[in-house]
C-alpha cells in the first residue's frame, strides 16, 4: 500500500494596508474569562473576595441557557464550563490532602488572579485609548492641521513684458518652412567661353586671376567667379587649348597661356 503525501499550500502573504482600516467592533464577550470577569462584578464586591461557587454556578447557568435558544458556543466555553463544574464539586466535597493536585482554594485563587489580570488589561487599554490622538488632539512640528488653504496667483510684469511674451507666442505659432532663395553664380560654361575667346591673342604666361570678370565686390561673387575659372582652365588643359603652371607651393600663383600645339594645329 503506497503511503499518501498530503501537502499543505501556505496562505499567500498579506499585503500591507489592505483590510486594516476598517475594523468593526460589536458589543460582546471576547471569551470565557471575559464573561466569568462580567459576572464577577455582577456581584458588587472585589475580585478578591468574590464567590467562586456563585460564579461558577451563573456560568453554567449561561451555557444552559446559551444552548437552550441553540446558540453555537465555540470550545473553549465548553472547555471554561466543564473546568467550573469540576472547581465547583472540589468546593462542595471535603478537602483531600492525599492528592498531588491543587485544592480547590489553590484553583480558586488561580482564577481571581486571572479575573484580576483580565480586569487590569482591560482597564489599561481603555486609559490608552482615552490619551490624546496625533493627528487629532494635538499635531507634530510641521504637520498640516487641515486648514483650508486657496492660492491666488498675483502676476507683477511690466509692459515690456506683456508685449515680449505675446511676441514669442505670436512667432512660435507663425513657424513657416525654410525657403532658401537662389544664388546668381558663375557657371562653368561661361568661364570656359571666356578664357576660349581671351587666350589665343596672348601668347605669354599670365596670371589666371587677370582673367575673372570684372567689378566684383561681394565675396561670394568672387568666390565663384575663382573656382569656375579654374574648373575652366583645367577643362581647356584637358581638351588641348591651354597650358597652365604653378611655380611654387600651394597657394602660389597661377598662370595660363594658350597652348602651342593648338596654334599650330590652327596655322595648318
Amino acid at each position: 500500500m503506497s503511503e499518501l503525501a498530503t501537502t499543505f499550500e501556505e496562505d499567500p502573504p498579506r499585503q500591507p494596508g489592505l483590510g486594516e482600516g476598517f475594523i468593526l467592533a460589536l458589543s460582546g464577550y471576547e471569551g470565557p474569562i471575559d464573561v466569568l470577569l462580567t459576572m464577577a462584578r455582577d456581584q458588587k464586591v472585589d475580585l478578591k473576595n468574590i464567590s467562586i461557587l456563585a460564579l461558577a454556578n451563573q456560568y453554567l447557568l449561561f451555557v444552559e441557557r446559551a444552548r437552550k435558544f441553540h446558540l453555537e458556543l465555540a470550545a473553549d466555553y465548553l472547555v471554561m464550563a466543564a473546568w467550573l463544574a469540576y472547581l465547583k464539586s472540589k468546593l462542595l466535597l471535603p478537602p483531600d490532602d492525599t492528592g498531588d493536585q491543587p485544592s480547590a482554594e489553590e484553583m480558586a485563587d488561580a482564577l481571581k488572579f486571572q479575573l484580576m489580570r483580565l480586569e487590569a488589561m482591560q482597564q489599561a487599554g481603555a486609559k490608552l485609548f482615552q490619551l490624546p490622538i496625533r493627528g487629532v488632539n494635538f499635531f507634530a512640528r510641521g504637520m498640516a492641521e487641515g486648514l483650508p488653504v486657496s492660492y491666488r496667483p498675483v502676476y507683477d510684469v511690466s509692459l515690456y513684458d506683456l508685449l515680449k511674451a505675446y511676441a514669442a507666442q505670436h512667432r512660435d505659432r507663425a513657424v513657416s518652412a525654410l525657403e532658401i532663395e537662389p544664388f546668381d553664380l558663375f557657371s562653368i560654361e561661361e568661364a570656359i567661353e571666356r578664357l576660349r575667346a581671351v587666350l589665343p591673342g596672348v601668347p605669354d604666361w599670365s596670371s589666371l586671376f587677370s582673367y575673372l570678370p570684372q567689378g566684383i565686390r561681394q565675396p561670394l561673387m568672387r568666390r565663384s567667379a575663382v573656382s569656375t575659372t579654374l574648373v575652366a582652365a583645367l577643362e581647356l588643359v584637358r581638351q588641348g587649348r591651354a597650358d597652365i603652371r604653378q611655380d611654387g607651393g600651394a597657394f602660389s600663383p597661377i598662370f595660363i597661356k594658350s597652348a602651342q600645339r593648338q596654334a599650330v594645329h590652327e596655322q595648318d
